[in-house]
């Protein structure tokens, strides 16, 4: 049987009191991790390239076409 594919999600940043380390308006992977979901977080990569667990409210999910969500993940 063939595995499903995981599916590819980004938020938008939104402004956040002025932390500096996540951007506003910036686009960011997000990490799969119901955990995270449960207790109100979400893991994204930020601006240093790791992932950390961020307040879900500092970001809005975005819906993009296959391929824009294939090429934002793509290591830079």
């Amino acid at each position: 049987m063939e595995k499903p594919k995981a599916v590819i999600r980004f938020v938008l940043c939104i402004p956040n009191d002025g932390r500096v380390d996540l951007a506003p308006r910036k686009v960011c992977q997000v990490i799969a991790g119901p955990d995270a979901a449960e207790e109100g977080y979400i893991r994204i990569i930020d601006e240093s390239g790791e992932d950390y667990l961020y307040p879900t409210d500092d970001f809005v999910p975005m819906e993009l076409p296959t391929d824009a969500a294939k090429a934002l993940a793509m290591p830079v």
